[in-house]
């Protein structure tokens, strides 16, 4: 998303208008007013006598508000205007928007207010396919009371669109028009009010029961977000670059929480603009990188991938017992079925994820209540992966589309038709076994032993699960070792032959710990080799397979969470420079871009470019980059829970220089982890010496 475009949102409701404020096709396809999944306005167009607007500045006052500042006219006069515009507009349980015209000069401004309005009520799916086409149901425009109702209804799906002013205005079935007379040096103003509205088959509201819908102003939504980042810890640090992309990423990681329909408790949304929802994948991996932080955040996106775990084999959801979801939606092809997205389980990672989150959950806090709370679903889960990911017999979990219309062809976050391939560009058959997600198993069946002796109290079980990472772990390094390449194979296809290209996917077996120690220094050289590593971060694809392009989404471009992960796994296995070397690279990229990180940037070498290479339909802000800083932040301090107690292992570059991280949560309650200068702090307080253990480097 450009960042020509400017966002507010307030939960599933946001807005996306270009940085006038308007609405239209002109001033983007994506923009719009969208809630759960429809967009309810496509146009929102102001002109003043018939002419555009131009900006003078936008003012983000934080996620939900937002001012233009404006003058009518061409650029060139900008210097003799004697008419300004102010547009203040802020999101929450509806849309608002301020209009304040002002009149600068010594005569009479007589001036006529337009604002086309218009709604298509696309599905945010069908938008992000670019499939929109005419809708299926019947659209009415209609004027009363002074307001305008757009209104779309397919049988029992209604969405509602209600325009209204505080000042009267000539309403007509295209928008409103308001006629100003405004004194010298005087003002005028009305406040436009859009409510969204989405009725279920009872006629009602049907997020009539979300708290988030219910009225609340902004002083309480301020509120309520200074809360949330006053939950995380403190950060004070020599860097102010590093101390912005902090306070970016808790900032944006707090506006990305929603309600859903079904879960009071706030969920991690993937991102804009097309991932407005709980993507569980996104949400996972979120929460991981975020653990050390705000574990809280956890609670919520565990319990509704419990609560939505699949129970029948569906060919068209491609659901099975045990696996969790992979996406939700609430608009029209979900709810009728167009596609498979109301309840989509086309993803092979998403249950490994569950259970490791789980338990680093119960490593970061100790609250052994909710393993107990989700243990049925997930042994549910551990049994997914052994009884039907297992496509091949051969051990491994593996992927291919049920769904043969709609389903996705690559089911691990590598998810685009050409995410996989040979070195020499060759697609593979399925069904197919990439390599992270075996990664994943070995990880959830030790994580789910651990837990199982710890909580459960099935030894036993704890045995079994054991056994079966370790043999897992021994075939893995047999079957997808490439000896004479020095790497591991992105896949293995049904008959064992391997797909040889190089890929970012090896570095999450550093992060799993699937990978041995023999093999590991080889793999490091390759990710950190120039064909991997930009300077800005490590690319999907290395720059000599067939199929490299630096702004292919996975085939070269560069994802900050998947090199936090990587990060975290150069660490695990001793590469602390390396470790060091991304995460200096990608805080560096933040900095080049306000503190905050987009879904990926183009996989350009940092010689080439002064600052990473953005693409427009890469959204931003993305909850998987939001805490991607915080990983980096964890593994540079080295930071682990260790049976109660917090230890630190510092490693910190010396550009990063100081670091201070105070009030780290965990079973210890709070405590302070610092570096100065990539060196240990140099004493700790009396009150922390029982909890908080520094290891030597």
């Amino acid at each position: 998303m450009s960042r020509s475009l400017v966002s507010i949102m307030d939960g599933n409701t946001y807005l996306l208008s270009n940085d006038r404020g308007d609405i239209s096709a002109a001033a983007g396809p994506q923009t719009g007013l969208y809630s759960f999944d429809t967009r309810h306005l496509n146009q929102w167009h102001l002109s003043l006598n018939g002419e555009r607007l131009n900006t003078l500045a936008v003012d983000d006052l934080n996620h939900f508000e937002t001012r233009f500042f404006l003058v009518p006219g061409a650029a060139t006069h900008y210097v003799d205007a004697t008419v300004s515009v102010i547009r203040h507009r802020w999101v929450g349980a509806s849309f608002n928007e301020e209009l304040t015209l002002f009149n600068h000069g010594m005569s009479p401004a007589p001036i006529t207010v337009r604002m086309d309005i218009s709604s298509d009520f696309a599905d945010t799916v069908e938008l992000r396919q670019g499939s929109s086409g005419p809708r299926k149901g019947r659209t009415c425009v209609r004027v009363e009371d002074g307001c305008l109702r757009l209104t779309y209804e397919r049988e029992s799906f209604v969405r509602e669109t209600i325009v209204s002013s505080s000042e009267p205005a000539l309403v007509d079935e295209r928008g409103m028009t308001f006629e100003a007379a405004i004194g010298p040096h005087g003002s005028w103003q009305t406040t436009l009010h859009v409510e969204t509205v989405l009725r279920g088959a009872r006629g009602r509201d049907v997020r009539a029961n979300l708290a988030a819908h219910r009225g609340r102003q902004r002083p309480e939504m301020r509120q309520e977000h200074d809360e949330w980042l006053k939950s995380a810890p403190s950060l004070r640090a020599e860097s102010p670059s590093l101390t912005a992309t902090y306070q970016r990423s808790l900032t944006d990681l707090g506006a990305l929480r929603y309600s859903s329909w079904t879960y009071p408790e706030r969920l991690p949304m993937a991102g804009m603009p097309w991932y407005m929802t709980m993507i569980a994948r996104d949400a996972l991996i979120t929460c991981l990188q975020a653990i050390s932080f705000t574990p809280q955040l956890s609670v919520p996106t565990l319990r509704l991938c419990a609560a939505g775990h699949g129970t029948v084999s569906d060919d068209f959801r491609e659901e099975e017992p045990g696996k969790v979801f992979y996406e939700v939606r609430y608009g029209e092809s979900g709810a009728f079925e167009d596609l498979p997205q109301a309840a989509d389980f086309s993803a092979a990672d998403t249950t490994p994820l569950f259970v490791v989150l789980l338990d680093e959950y119960e490593r970061w806090t100790g609250d052994q209540s909710l393993v107990r709370e989700l243990e049925y679903e997930t042994r549910k889960a551990l049994d997914w992966i052994d009884q039907y990911a297992d496509l091949t017999g051969r051990g491994y979990v593996s992927y291919q589309r049920r769904n043969q219309r709609t389903g996705r062809l690559n089911q691990g976050w590598k998810n685009t038709p050409d995410a996989i391939s040979y070195r020499d560009g060759r697609l593979p058959g399925y069904p197919l076994a990439t390599c992270e997600l075996q990664g994943y198993a070995y990880d959830a069946k030790l994580r789910g032993a651990r837990l199982a002796r710890l909580v459960w109290g099935d030894p036993a079980y704890a045995d079994r699960l054991e056994r079966e990472a370790a043999e897992l772990k021994d075939r893995f390094n047999r079957d997808f070792w490439i000896a004479d390449r020095g790497y591991y194979a992105v896949a293995v296809e049904a008959d064992g032959a391997q797909v040889d290209a190089l890929t970012s996917n090896i570095g999450h077996l550093l992060w799993s710990g699937i990978a041995t120690e023999d093999k590991a220094a080889q793999v490091v050289e390759h990710l950190m080799s120039d064909q991997m590593y930009t300077g800005w971060g490590i690319r999907t694809l290395a720059t000599d397979n067939h199929r490299y392009n630096p702004i292919g989404i996975h085939t070269g471009m560069v994802w900050p969470f998947d090199n936090a992960l990587t990060a975290y796994g150069l660490r695990r296995y001793g590469y602390d420079q390396e470790a060091a070397r991304v995460a200096e690279g990608l805080l560096a990229a933040a900095s080049r871009l306000d503190g905050r990180l987009p879904g990926a940037f183009a996989g350009y070498a940092c010689d080439q470019t002064k600052y990473p290479v953005t693409e427009p339909g890469m959204g931003s802000p993305q909850a998987l980059s939001a805490a991607a800083p915080l990983m980096l932040l964890r593994t540079l301090l080295g930071l682990e829970p260790c049976e109660g107690r917090l230890t630190v292992q510092p490693a910190v570059p010396e550009k990063i220089g100081l670091v201070e991280l105070l009030d780290v949560p965990g079973p210890w309650g709070r405590l302070d982890a610092a570096a100065a200068r990539g060196r240990l702090p140099a004493s700790v307080r009396p009150e922390h010496q029982a909890a908080l253990q520094i290891l030597p480097r």
